[in-house]
């Protein structure tokens, strides 16, 4: 026997957030037409607030918060009435990939992962890049950086880790992620430029990152500060090491 059900704008939603879709549902709140709905997922409109002008200001504001990664409700002035316009967003996670399957990237995976975000390893050495040693990860890359970025999709809401220390590996995934729309790119330093930077921040009164899991938690926290349209704090101007040389 089959279903006559239509899918509901919960089983659609549900399904662009599993597909990483950006969604939306736009509904009036507040004056007429109170309680009609409009539906953006990836650009496609379901439904309608009452007539095309009202529903082309409802999707230039869903794409402006869908950029903020934001719900609000919002006051408008439409043919006389005052209406109130509540934006229900879903933008996809946002995606942290990390070059370098080092320690740092192993303590820095299983946080980012408690934060929400989807993560990416990237590592051209196999014996380090594997499963058993990043098992949240949610997706394992063995290749080198070049070839790495040719298989991810670099979105405004990726955030890029560059660990290695290593110039073969650093310097192609800087040249190949600079000229991305990434919202963040940090690269940890060299040994020499650590020792050169960490009288800087001493003076700076940032304390020093010794372990794995403080590099990790250091690094999040310009990522989140980027992220939410804030300064990182020191560590983002400072030119000095967050740990010290082992």
């Amino acid at each position: 026997m089959t279903s006559s059900v239509q899918p509901t704008v919960y089983d659609a939603m549900r399904r662009a957030a599993e597909e990483r879709v950006p969604a939306a549902t736009v509904t009036v709140v507040k004056g007429p037409p109170l309680g009609k709905k409009l539906t953006v997922i990836g650009g496609e409109t379901t439904g309608s607030l009452g007539d095309a002008e009202l529903d082309a200001i409802a999707v230039a504001g869903v794409a402006e918060l869908l950029a903020a990664e934001k719900s609000e409700t919002r006051p408008i002035t439409h043919k006389g009435e005052e209406l109130e316009l509540f934006f229900d967003v879903y933008p996809p996670s946002p995606t942290l990939l990390i070059f370098g399957a080092v320690h740092v990237a192993q303590a820095l995976t299983r946080f980012a992962k408690a934060l929400g975000f989807r993560v990416v390893v990237s590592d051209a050495r196999a014996k380090l890049a594997t499963k058993e040693r990043f098992p949240d990860a949610d997706e394992i890359i063995q290749a080198w950086p070049d070839e790495a970025l040719l298989q991810v999709s670099i979105e405004p809401n990726t955030y890029v880790a560059i660990l290695t220390h290593d110039p073969k590996f650093d310097e192609p995934a800087l040249i190949g992620t600079l000229e991305t729309k990434a919202a963040y790119i940090g690269a940890v330093g060299s040994r020499k430029t650590n020792r050169e930077r960490k009288v800087r921040l001493r003076e700076a009164g940032v304390p020093e990152a010794n372990t794995p899991e403080e590099m990790a938690i250091s690094i999040l926290a310009e990522i989140i500060a980027v992220r939410h349209g804030r300064k990182g704090g020191p560590l983002t101007e400072a030119t000095g090491a967050i740990r010290a040389d082992s």
